[in-house]
């Protein structure tokens, strides 16, 4: 059995995350300028960079029908609530999505590369890992956000 021409990538994948995607996030988490932020990964430039930015008025259905429904994404969501005591609160989401139509490639390379964009996108609240919608539908962020 002959293994050339198939190509391992290393624990990390080696993949960069793109200062534009730390800009935008930073954005998002600090002046409240987008909604939510769908990254992905580009093979060609081995980076994370921004697809997709989603205004502030956008609704979360908006946010789920710009996500692939064959491919893998990272995307953070700005999740604004209003608790029991009446208090206005927002938490932020990260969402990887890996859909269980996506390519066995696309799913391996986003599972490598999940850890370093976590890292680089500091700040968010919670993690959701969705394979298909109903895993990351808005009750599971109700839930989680209270």
């Amino acid at each position: 059995m002959s293994f050339r021409g198939i190509t391992r990538p290393n624990a990390s994948s080696g993949m960069g995350v793109a200062d534009h995607s730390k800009n935008v996030f930073m954005e998002l988490k600090q002046k409240k300028v987008y909604r939510y932020v769908i990254f992905k990964v580009d093979e060609k430039k081995k980076e994370i960079v921004v697809e997709k930015t989603g205004g502030v008025a956008e609704s979360y259905d908006d946010f789920t029908a710009s996500l692939p429904e064959n491919d893998c994404r990272y995307a953070v969501y700005d999740f604004d609530f209003v608790t029991s005591e009446n208090c206005q609160k927002s938490k932020i989401f990260f969402i990887a999505w890996s859909p269980s139509t996506s390519r066995i490639r696309a799913k391996m390379l986003y599972a490598t590369s999940k850890d370093r964009i976590k890292h680089e996108l500091d700040g968010f609240h919670y993690e959701i890992q969705a394979t298909d919608p109903t895993e990351m539908d808005l009750e599971v962020l109700r839930d989680r956000a209270h």
